[in-house]
């Protein structure tokens, strides 16, 4: 069955001398794999194609499905939007791998999460178009907000009742935590501005450090692996450091 999807490269693995196999989340079948022929043959043609399937191209596909094959192929594809400063700019990419490694790690294959798919590809789109001396907040967001669609809700608000994150609450509480991570009642105060905001655009609004931003991936992410066991270690983490040190 031939069918229109948009979707998101998450990552390309080479097949034989000339393939490539490409994992993508689409708005239409959740995660899929798609066996793509031929693309890395010599000529300038091909290898430009080639390009369109790193990670974090936003594309419009034209698939065949086959709802028990684990190898799906694509019929045409093109891009959905055309990057402007995404790849180029060490910061904004760093942020964008990070984030696909993220989307890799935490999807389940096949499962349709239209609404999780439609955060993810403004997300990208609003990356590449913001000022980069605005995009430290975005990797915080982003984890926050996969947490929320994905089921793993950071329970309560801040307050001056609720002023800790709690990571065996699950959110914020009136207790001080037992385990680490640990992160200030200050920093608490700003991840609840984060899982506030009405649209993407409100998140450079908030602010934070770099020291700040990491205490909170660093909760968030341990948040995560107390309900599941199969995100194991984010490996572009290092590089994200290395990047938003400020």
């Amino acid at each position: 069955m031939l069918q229109k999807t948009r979707g998101i490269v998450l990552r390309s693995v080479k097949y034989g001398d000339t393939s490539l196999v490409c994992t993508i989340f689409t708005d239409m079948y959740g995660v899929q794999s798609y066996m793509v022929q031929g693309i890395r043959t010599s000529g300038k043609t091909k290898q430009s194609r080639a390009g369109l399937l790193q990670p974090a191209m936003l594309l419009d596909m034209v698939v065949y499905y086959k709802p028990q094959a684990n190898l799906q192929r694509i019929k045409e594809f093109q891009p959905a939007y055309i990057y402007h400063s995404l790849q180029e700019h060490v910061v904004k990419n760093s942020i964008a791998l990070f984030s696909v490694e993220l989307l890799l790690r935490l999807l389940p294959e096949h499962a349709n999460l239209p609404e999780l798919f439609d955060l993810a590809y403004e997300y990208f789109c609003s990356l590449d178009s913001e000022d980069v001396n605005k995009a430290g907040n975005y990797p915080v967001y982003f984890l926050a907000a996969c947490c929320n669609i994905l089921g793993y809700n950071i329970n309560g608000r801040y307050s001056e009742a609720t002023p800790h994150l709690n990571l065996q609450e699950g959110g914020f509480t009136g207790y001080l935590p037992a385990e680490r991570p640990f992160v200030s009642d200050e920093d608490a105060r700003m991840l609840d501005s984060l899982l506030q905001a009405r649209n993407i655009n409100e998140i450079t609004t908030v602010e934070m450090n770099g020291a700040s931003r990491f205490r909170l991936l660093d909760w968030l992410i341990a948040f995560i692996h107390n309900h599941t066991q199969h995100m194991g270690e984010i490996k572009s983490l290092p590089v994200l450091r290395a990047v938003l040190h400020g």
